[in-house]
């Protein structure tokens, strides 16, 4: 990989650019030392169910179901980049609380080098706490600490910057403007002398980091018009709007690149000269996603760190933001996301063993994983209802297809109506199925001991009592979920009506 761009791709900076499925694969070889610098913080997603207001106020009750912890901030650019393939070390202050063990345990299960992560006792870890029901962000509460931070504190973090960026391909600050740098603390970083060939800059006030002259900067469109001191322009025109004071932007943050994120319009870069790019989004449903910035700046720092050009860097990292902002919560994209968002598996049906590696990765990006199984011999809107339920249980849904033998076995003769090939492509076609598994077992226990999913989801047509796999599931810690039951959409039925012989009391909804 060079940072020379190729005659192809300097005339391809007038356009988009192709990238190649085997691209992912190769930046995790390359493998840049990369430094996060900045703001940790702990997300925390509490969902359940809404149905009533309390007495003493018009607010909803929510009944909690699931709580969820997720690395946000600098920790969520660290994780994207660890699960790109960087070796990531990271320096901040956190405290010595529950939040600050939580969000060092997290990085450090995912390979993160967490030793320039400062734990200091007069500090209270920043957390941002989201009340989710139906789909829809009821409340965030953020809690940080208050008051000026001690002095030691943020020596101990200019001192554990110093000594993580030596060796750094590349150095990402990332500023979410919690008080940790003032004016001097940036001084005395740009002062350092291990400076990286990368410098990345993404805060929420980019001119204050106008002293790195970094090689890149990555506001959002509200960010980027607060740096040209304007109000923000349109929606409609922001494209023109930014591509017209490009050069006023890259002198007001001392940048050498400008990638302003446009949300559902892309991105753009913009360059010294006349080089101007532009990156497209495909659309996305709405989720509560968060963080997709985040996983931009990850991925474009790996590319470009691996030595990859402007245009390039900038088109895989819109891909990686396109897979997270299809994901609910704070989500990272990994290798093997982009290599499939890329037309690299061209199979979206795994083996066992490749599917427990997949697992793994999931795990590693700390991600809640979501297991459900069927015959879903004839897939109808009563299984879409409940997969979708499902998938709404976490961040990776799962979904494991009785084999043919094993359906006949359960099913009787004369099924299943559509050969298990079928049925698991056309699974793995749902926007809300993740990963799609066969089994030829009549139970998926051995499934559920080799994969230890944190959820276990069936149709409202079971009870727990009835499932010889709730046991194995809660041995391990994980948790048995019982959906919404869909009435009026049975299998069964459209099997019988189709051979002319519907059973009025074939309602159940079967899988």
């Amino acid at each position: 990989m060079t940072n020379d761009s190729s005659p192809k791709q300097r005339s391809a900076e007038r356009g988009s650019v192709p990238l190649w499925p085997d691209l992912p694969a190769d930046l995790r070889v390359a493998a840049p030392a990369i430094t996060v610098i900045g703001d940790f913080l702990l997300d925390m997603w509490w969902s359940g169910t809404s149905d009533r207001l309390c007495r003493e106020a018009p607010a909803p009750v929510v009944d909690l179901r699931a709580r969820v912890l997720r690395p946000g901030g600098a920790a969520n650019t660290a994780m994207n980049l660890a699960a790109l393939g960087a070796r990531v070390r990271v320096v901040g202050l956190v405290g010595a609380d529950d939040a600050g063990r939580d969000l060092r345990r997290a990085l450090g299960d995912a390979g993160i080098d967490v030793a320039g992560l400062i734990v200091h006792p007069g500090v209270s870890t920043a957390t941002k706490t989201r009340i989710v029901s139906g789909g829809q962000t009821l409340v965030r509460v953020d809690d940080s600490h208050r008051g000026a931070l001690p002095g030691d504190a943020r020596r101990s973090v200019l001192d554990a910057a110093r000594r993580a960026r030596v060796g750094s391909a590349a150095d990402v600050f990332a500023d979410y403007g919690l008080g940790l740098f003032d004016a001097d603390g940036i001084r005395e970083l740009a002062a350092q002398n291990h400076s990286a060939p990368l410098i990345v800059v993404d805060a929420h006030d980019a001119v204050r980091w106008a002293v790195l002259a970094p090689q890149l900067v990555t506001p959002n469109a509200a960010e980027a018009a607060r740096a040209l001191g304007r109000p923000g322009p349109p929606a409609d025109h922001r494209a023109d709007f930014f591509l017209e004071h490009a050069d006023e932007l890259r002198a007001r943050t001392g940048a050498g690149m400008v990638a302003v994120t446009l949300d559902v319009e892309g991105s753009l870069l913009l360059g010294p000269d006349t080089f101007r790019y532009r990156t497209r989004t495909s659309p996305a449903p709405e989720q509560n996603a968060a963080g997709a910035g985040d996983t931009y700046v990850a991925a474009l720092t790996v590319a470009r760190g691996a030595g990859l050009s402007w245009p390039v860097s900038a088109e895989l990292a819109q891909v990686a933001a396109d897979v997270v902002v299809r994901r609910p919560g704070t989500a990272v994209c990994s290798t093997a996301d982009l290599v499939y968002a890329l037309g690299g598996s061209t199979d979206p049906v795994l083996t066992a063993e490749a599917l427990a590696e997949r697992m793994r990765a999931e795990r590693q990006a700390a991600r809640r994983v979501v297991f459900t199984n069927g015959c879903f011999d004839v897939l109808h809107r009563g299984h879409v209802a409940y997969l979708r339920q499902a998938r709404r249980l976490g961040d990776v849904l799962v979904v494991a297809v009785n084999g043919d033998d094993s359906t006949r076995r359960l099913k009787g003769p004369g099924r299943p109506v559509n050969p298990v090939a079928d049925r698991a492509a056309v699974l793995a076609a749902l926007d809300c199925v993740d990963y799609v598994v066969v089994f030829d077992t009549d139970t998926p226990i051995p499934l559920l001991e080799a994969l230890r999913p944190e959820v276990y989801a069936k149709g409202g047509d079971y009870s727990p009592d009835m499932l010889d796999e709730a046991p194995v599931v809660t041995s391990y810690g994980g948790e048995v979920r019982i959906l919404d039951y869909v009435p009026a959409h049975s299998t069964t039925a459209i099997v019988n009506r189709i051979l002319g012989s519907a059973s009025p009391r074939a309602t159940a909804a079967d899988s």
